[in-house]
């Protein structure tokens, strides 16, 4: 096994058969010891959170390879906090896309004039490309075809994947009584064909229950059953 990558939240390894490895840690993003799945940047270390966030990852990834769209899933290993996947290529150094099914956080920052949080959005999609230095900026699809990221197709592709997916992650809490505001993915290619890839957690999504957000672990217990 040979790492590849030292990330964020997870390290990558390659295991040399073909399949990779993510290795799940128990940091977060945040500013300040605060957690915001928003932030591009570890503010904190919460015990037992990178196995609540593959707990989750598991549950939901599972529930879409059913749905019959494509992930990078293979299994997953809780005891050992990692993740089998298929490896896949990133769009140039790599987008992000988030659905916005009510307005919070960056959302507000950037058009507070026109709405406040809390307010209803239409599954909005915006994406962004990683770039911490530049602060992980918002793209179109214009601007992503010139510069040779995603094509027009393949863009349509992907925000329609995003609405299926976040679509059924948002019915899912529903149904358990917690509300999604909104929830970032990130999609490759595998074998040549659009992938969600990466995680599915607490960690890259914002939701409440009885108007209270929710902590990663707590929200992932309440996901899986055991809370």
């Amino acid at each position: 096994m040979k790492l590849l990558y030292l990330g964020k939240t997870k390290n990558v390894y390659d295991l040399e058969d073909g399949r990779y490895l993510l290795k799940f840690k128990d940091d977060a993003t945040g500013e300040d010891g605060v957690f915001d799945p928003g932030s591009n940047h570890v503010g904190l270390t919460i015990s037992g959170v990178g196995k609540a966030d593959l707990k989750m990852t598991a549950y939901y990834m599972n529930m879409i390879n059913e749905k019959k769209i494509k992930t990078h899933f293979i299994s997953a290993d809780l005891d050992s906090a990692t993740m089998t996947i298929h490896p896949a290529t990133r769009f140039g150094k790599g987008i992000e896309v988030v659905c916005r099914f009510k307005a919070y956080g960056s959302f507000i920052r950037r058009y507070g004039d026109y709405v406040k949080a809390g307010d209803l959005l239409p599954d909005v999609v915006e994406l962004t490309l990683k770039d911490d230095e530049r602060g992980d900026p918002l793209i179109n699809k214009e601007a992503l075809a010139a510069l040779n990221i995603l094509k027009p197709a393949e863009y349509d592709v992907l925000a329609e994947m995003t609405k299926k997916i976040c679509r059924i992650i948002r019915d899912d809490l529903a149904k358990k009584g917690m509300d999604l505001y909104d929830l970032k993915l990130e999609f490759g290619r595998v074998a040549g064909q659009i992938c969600l890839i990466d995680e599915i957690s607490g960690g890259n999504m914002r939701v409440f229950m009885d108007g209270a957000p929710l902590d990663p672990i707590t929200l992932s217990d309440k996901v899986t059953g055991e809370a």
